[in-house]
């Protein structure tokens, strides 16, 4: 196993208390015995594992020597250290993403810098479940499955793509919850083991491991899919994924010139072409959203989710897509939870028609918290190269020497989870950098660099990161 795999998998092992190797160990114990780390699993060598988690190498041999007297891992001369029992065929891995590992192992005194969203729920979503119950004590002879979504929610959402200049109709809108699902319904229905799919590195993580999840091969191409065509004639790819408004992590917008070439080119290839708006709505104010990619050419794919203007506990997302593929993907979510909760699809159908409120207020919200992050970073950590965005919710933060994997694993230890930048690449590349985000009160974002500050002087003065000529800044 490579050693960036296995480091991706043991998430915040180092954030309990106790000496580090006991905490290594017990983590590897229950990546072990989860079936994480599959009998017959190659582990890395003590000086590679102790360089990728930036620390000592008797750390490492400690936890080795425990987990071997345990009977959990065998280590032999010449030919290093695996996992006990023979290699199976049938063991299938789970997430390795830290993004999702952020949410799925949550520990009390770490500040979570895996996941971007709004803290809690802002009042209009309260008086729209007010709005709706009425509705739904007169519901009657209606079993409440959906796996397309409510007609109520599909045509406000239509009627959204209409004043955005998109001609849409219900039956080219599916609910779903969330955009990660949308990705991961879309993924199972158009892609298939060994297809490539053209990314921009970096990119956000969720898209990867969806893709990844149907064996799709990820190519990454520069943000805004730069070199597109030359791309398409080398890999022969059967999708392109583009985050083309404030995108996730740079917050980079692509101009419109360049939207209608995407769309064209795709057209042209027979390539189809998912445009995420999630983010879309999340420019500071007086930032204008450009049109989204289905307005140059109606084949394009559309994602959206209230996620990130409301609140993510809602998880309403959808899909804008030709008829027939919408079609498709409600018979695939059908096998999986015949749709989803009508109440919240009630609520979001309030929602949708009046976002401008809101959407305001978020971006008033974010911007002031985009311009203390910036400060904080610029006073604590003045060599770290962090540029200015139009919107959006994350930084993309340059270290100035060392690698963004080692350094989350010192953050961690310092009381904050930060993803590394190899996690949203994929080519494996970005390794010096971190996506930060700052959707958080001042107080926790001051606190965030005033650790992360505290982590990156011990990170600074460990032997095996000196620091390098600095770089040019992107």
């Amino acid at each position: 196993m490579e050693p960036i795999g296995l480091v991706e998998r043991l998430g915040r092992w180092s954030s309990g208390r106790g000496p580090l190797y006991v905490l290594l160990a017990t983590r590897m114990r229950t990546l072990i015995d989860d079936g994480e780390l599959p009998p017959g699993s190659r582990l890395p060598p003590d000086r590679v594992l102790a360089s990728a988690l930036a620390v000592g190498r008797t750390t490492v041999v400690a936890a080795y020597d425990q987990l071997a007297v345990e009977g959990r891992i065998v280590r032999r001369q010449g030919s290093g250290t695996r996992v006990a029992g023979a290699a199976s065929a049938q063991s299938r891995t789970t997430t390795e993403t830290p993004m999702f590992l952020h949410l799925l192992e949550q520990q009390d005194g770490v500040i979570m810098q895996g996941c971007a969203a709004p803290d809690r729920p802002p009042p209009e979503l309260v008086e729209a479940y007010t709005n709706i119950l009425p509705l739904l004590a007169d519901t009657v002879g209606d079993i409440g499955y959906y796996p397309m979504g409510h007609i109520v929610l599909r045509r406000a959402i239509a009627e959204r793509y209409e004043r955005r200049g998109v001609p849409t109709t219900p039956d080219e809108v599916l609910v779903t919850s969330g955009g990660q699902q949308a990705l991961s319904l879309l993924s199972r229905a158009l892609l298939s083991p060994g297809d490539r799919v053209l990314v921009e590195a970096p990119t956000f993580p969720g898209a990867l491991e969806a893709f990844r999840e149907e064996g799709a091969v990820p190519r990454g191409l520069p943000v805004g899919l730069a070199g597109f065509t030359n791309a398409v004639a080398e890999h022969r790819p059967v999708l392109a994924y583009v985050v083309a408004t404030f995108h996730n992590p740079t917050g980079a917008v692509l101009p419109a010139l360049q939207r209608r070439r995407l769309a064209e080119t795709a057209r042209e290839n027979d390539i189809t072409l998912i445009d995420d708006e999630v983010l879309a709505d999340l420019g500071f104010p007086g930032e204008p959203t450009p049109p989204p990619l289905v307005a140059y050419d109606d084949h394009v794919i559309t994602v959206g989710s209230l996620s990130k203007v409301i609140w993510g506990g809602l998880r309403i997302g959808w899909v804008r897509a030709p008829a027939r593929v919408v079609a498709r993907l409600a018979r695939l979510r059908a096998v999986s939870d015949l749709g989803g909760n009508i109440p919240a699809q009630l609520a979001a159908a309030d929602l949708v028609s009046h976002l401008a409120v809101p959407q305001r207020r978020s971006a008033v919200d974010r911007r002031a918290q985009y311009e203390h992050l910036r400060a904080e970073l610029a006073r604590h950590l003045p060599d770290w190269q962090v540029p200015t965005v139009p919107g959006g919710q994350t930084l993309w933060v340059r270290l100035p020497h060392g690698d963004g994997t080692s350094f989350a694993q010192t953050a961690l230890r310092h009381g904050v989870a930060v993803l590394p930048g190899t996690g949203l690449d994929a080519e494996g590349g970005s390794t010096d950098h971190i996506r930060l985000h700052f959707v958080a009160p001042p107080d926790q974002l001051t606190e965030t660099v005033r650790r992360m500050a505290t982590a990156w002087h011990a990170y600074d003065h460990q032997p095996d990161h000196v620091p390098s000529m600095p770089t040019m800044a992107i």
